[in-house]
């Protein structure tokens, strides 16, 4: 399986996480913000590691962004634009799947949302355009 191929695949799999975040956020009642910001972490992580994939870099088991996106940075100076995304939504991989005393607004989930978009789409230009 090519390069590309398998970043598409991964691709395929974040931007099923913003479904499912947007699903979270816009269709149930009461909203479901933990797992919507949970989801939008993931979103952010799998693009982040399909570009490195397309890249064939390899890359740590890791769920933080800010590492990713170093790493992808060293590729594309414009990674850098995404440094402040990937710092907030790191936290969500785990403060948004075990209990704990941090509370999540749902305007923050929806800035998570925005984030996390913004992350999958600028990975998506880089790899669908070759």
């Amino acid at each position: 399986m090519s390069d590309q191929t398998q970043a598409c695949r991964w691709l395929k799999f974040a931007q099923d996480d913003l479904v499912i975040a947007h699903y979270a956020l816009e269709s149930i009642y009461p909203k479901q913000i933990f797992i919507a910001c949970y989801h939008c972490q993931q979103a952010a992580e799998k693009a982040l590691k399909a570009y490195l994939i397309f890249k064939n870099i390899a890359f740590n088991r890791t769920h933080d962004l800010v590492m990713l996106q170093g790493q992808c940075l060293d590729c594309d100076k414009n990674f850098g634009d995404l440094l402040v995304d990937c710092s907030i939504l790191t936290p969500y991989v785990t403060q948004a799947r075990y209990p704990n005393n941090e509370e999540i607004t749902a305007e923050e989930a929806v800035a998570a949302l925005q984030k996390a978009e913004r992350i999958v789409e600028f990975c998506a230009s880089l790899i669908t355009s070759k």
